[in-house]
């Protein structure tokens, strides 16, 4: 075998045979290294290679629920889509000191009392993770832990010892010694990556890895790497507050759609059963600019605050900002409100905040963050027991929006007495629901304010 020297792209992993300054596949600058790959042979003949492999008729394949395994929270398990799947391997990413390995070693205590684990470390010492077991309670005696970067020798010990889960806390760190990149490298973790799965599927363990982010937020490494693993979990929200938001953007055994909501105390995360009382608990009264929105994640409804503050601009051209709301939705829906409604923005500082982490992305949420707005504009409080959704067209009016009952349920379970929904929601709700909250039907934006200041 002879040996071949190209270039990668430490950002993109784009391979070339010779050295770029600017990357032709991203453009960043200064990030082709130079690695060497031995040059594989040629393959055998096709009677060797069905000699080699075997396949099985799909019906001979048997599949049920004991595939799956309870990790001991329930708001993880949804997210999963039931728990973990026997041979799956798992990609948890998230900002630094945001609850990553601290989920993980808190589900070691629940799955530790019928499962032997092992937890690899490339990050931390044994006495670390020893104190950090010691303070979130974990006792059980079936989790090993191995501090290695070596991805050989640690896929070499899963063979030996075959456990029943293996944890890697992070993939970033690990090192395939036939590679001749750095550690952390975009060959490394793709590398690495993929003998950790052959590993995986052959002895049917399940893995869950640890993956670090960029300062974009995106999972560092090639992009592959989220094609290669069967889930990609992101642990969103502020680690500086408490709540965090754990969310699939990839699952190939379940819904992308679910989200887990958990409370990060002195003793690890703790669920939160009720994430739409959590949202909204605090919320000023007779206060301008608030209006709550009601978003589906999943087959759950939830309860969010939104915020509009509105102020004179002190400069020519007025800022625009948004936490937790697409940007150019709200200039779209600012736009709509002057042309369609008459609402003017053009001289005012605009202000756009959703409490708690929560990130509105579904267009139902249009009409609530169209009201907070407006109510700041105004400077004339909506009413504390109303909630609002329904999506904004670019005439103004309002159209439908899905699981219209759901939503009004969940409202009306909380406290909530008024709903402005879209005129073509409102013909399909039973008369039983009308009779715990009062149902006001709204054709545009205008009128769904006007509506709620009568």
């Amino acid at each position: 075998m002879k040996a071949r020297t190209f270039y990668v792209c430490s950002a993109c992993g784009y391979e070339s045979a010779k050295w770029y300054g600017c990357c032709p596949g991203c453009g960043e600058w200064n990030c082709m290294n130079e690695e060497v790959r031995q040059a594989q042979s040629g393959g055998g003949s096709a009677a060797a290679a069905v000699a080699r492999v075997q396949a099985q008729p799909l019906h001979a394949i048997v599949s049920d629920a004991s595939q799956r395994y309870s990790t001991g929270l329930r708001e993880l398990d949804r997210v999963l889509g039931g728990g973990l799947v026997r041979g799956s391997v798992v990609l948890l990413g998230g900002d630094p000191g945001i609850g990553k390995s601290t989920i993980l070693l808190q589900i070691c205590q629940f799955l530790g009392e019928s499962l032997s684990i092992l937890y690899v470390s490339g990050e931390e010492s044994p006495h670390q993770l020893k104190l950090r077991a010691t303070r979130l309670g974990v006792t059980t005696r079936q989790l090993t832990v191995l501090c290695e970067t070596d991805v050989q020798a640690i896929a070499d010990y899963i063979r030996g010892t075959k456990p029943e889960l293996v944890i890697i806390d992070s993939i970033q760190t690990m090192n395939d010694v036939s590679v001749t990149s750095s550690p952390g490298s975009v060959t490394q973790v793709r590398e690495s990556t993929n003998l950790l799965l052959r590993v995986s599927k052959q002895y049917d363990i399940p893995m869950l890895l640890v993956g670090h982010v960029t300062k974009d937020g995106n999972l560092a490494g090639p992009k592959v790497l989220e094609h290669i693993v069967d889930a990609v979990l992101y642990f969103e929200g502020d680690r500086h507050l408490s709540y965090r938001i754990l969310r699939a953007v990839k699952n190939r055994f379940g819904s992308t759609n679910e989200i887990g909501v958990f409370e990060m105390g002195e003793r690890g995360l703790r669920e939160v059963d009720n994430p739409s009382l959590m949202l909204i608990s605090g919320r000023p009264k007779n206060t301008s600019g608030s209006c709550v929105a009601c978003v589906m994640e999943g087959s759950r409804p939830i309860l969010a605050e939104v915020q509009g503050l509105v102020t004179p601009t002190g400069f020519g051209t007025p800022r625009r900002m948004a936490n937790g709301f697409d940007h150019s939705r709200m200039a779209m829906l600012i736009a709509v409100l002057e042309k369609r409604a008459g609402y003017f923005f053009g001289n005012m500082d605009t202000y756009i905040n959703v409490i708690g982490g929560l990130k509105l992305d579904e267009p139902a949420t249009d009409l609530s963050v169209a009201l907070a707005l407006v109510s700041g504009l105004k400077d004339a409080p909506l009413p504390d027991d109303a909630l609002a959704f329904g999506e904004i067209g670019l005439g103004g009016e309002l159209r439908t929006a899905g699981n219209c009952e759901q939503r009004v349920r969940e409202a009306a379970r909380l406290g909530f007495r008024r709903c402005v929904i879209p005129k073509l929601n409102s013909k399909g709700l039973p008369a039983k629901l009308r009779e715990e909250i009062e149902i006001i039907p709204a054709g545009n934006v205008r009128g769904a304010f006007d509506a709620l200041l009568k």
